[in-house]
């Protein structure tokens, strides 16, 4: 010895020199391969091509719910335009010549079915880190749509507020238990709208029609009436359902009231959940350029 301290090698370099043999032991659920068959199945992707189920579900939905809170309310729980230009509305009001300070109940509920949206919304990025077109983050993003409608329903039916608003008076919907309802509501369209859009289909505007109509008008193969076009065909489709969705959410409602509605509606979603199981696999698409549209001299 010289007299030098030494050192003991780094924790970095011990653990690099284990010999290859070592590993670490394995739980023995990993090795099960039903465990492994359903792991995989649940975390496939699905073909986005063909969830034309689903998705119409989708658009179906935003028609029957709105039909519940605008009946009540005049006021939509999916379109946030209208929301937000209430607020604008409310804000401005401030900078008349005779400043009008009231909080009125419109302006409540506009705020709450927009920050209930965002919310949701927020909630749907976490497909992005389960895999958005994955089936586990499609079957549980829809079951958390369920449960949320469930809840506006419950939230209703304990409020005991009426579901029908005369054409000459304002909002019903007065209490905290109805804001909630109308809060869950706009929540769940906020997680199915992303979710929806993620997917990146001719379906992705679930929740509002003003970007389906302009784009079936400007639609270059709208009048190719002998042959099908994917796109303008899916863009027709979304209306008739979302059409199809309102009609039927009044029905119901004037049958049973809302809070009833509301549960037949988490059914549905329900329903919507499980259908993702039964979508194929994303498999690989070959490219075929005399086929493909946009190749085509």
């Amino acid at each position: 010895m010289d007299g030098r301290l030494v050192l003991p090698r780094p924790v970095i370099e011990q653990s690099r020199s284990r010999p290859s043999s070592y590993r670490r032991p394995k739980s023995p659920v990993a090795d099960d391969p039903t465990i492994a068959m359903v792991k995989g199945f649940f975390l496939q992707e699905i073909d986005e091509r063909r969830a034309v189920v689903p998705l119409v579900g989708y658009c179906f939905m935003t028609g029957f719910l709105n039909a519940v809170c605008f009946s009540a309310i005049f006021a939509w729980c999916a379109s946030q335009t209208g929301n937000t230009i209430q607020l604008s509305i409310a804000i401005g009001r401030l900078l008349d010549k005779q400043p009008d300070h009231l909080y009125r109940i419109v302006d409540r509920l506009a705020l709450t079915s927009l920050l209930s949206f965002i919310l949701g919304g927020f909630v749907g990025r976490i497909g992005e880190r389960v895999g958005r077109s994955t089936r586990i983050w499609l079957v549980c993003g829809t079951l958390l749509q369920a449960l949320l409608t469930m809840g506006a329903a419950i939230a209703l039916w304990k409020s005991h507020m009426p579901w029908y608003a005369a054409p000459d008076s304002g909002p019903i919907w007065t209490s905290a238990l109805a804001f909630l309802a109308y809060g869950f509501m706009s929540a769940s369209m906020g997680l199915q709208g992303v979710m929806a859009k993620r997917l990146n289909t001719q379906f992705s505007t679930s929740v509002v029609l003003t970007s389906i109509w302009c784009e079936l008008i400007s639609e270059p193969k709208l009048f190719h009436l002998r042959r099908g076009v994917v796109e303008r065909d899916h863009k027709f489709l979304t209306i008739f359902c979302m059409l199809f969705g309102g009609f039927s959410g009044r029905c119901v409602l004037d049958d049973v009231g809302p809070a009833f509605t509301l549960g037949i509606a988490a059914g549905l979603r329900l329903v919507i959940s499980g259908w993702w199981l039964l979508i194929p696999k994303k498999t690989e698409r070959k490219f075929n350029g005399e086929n493909d549209d946009g190749f085509q001299k």
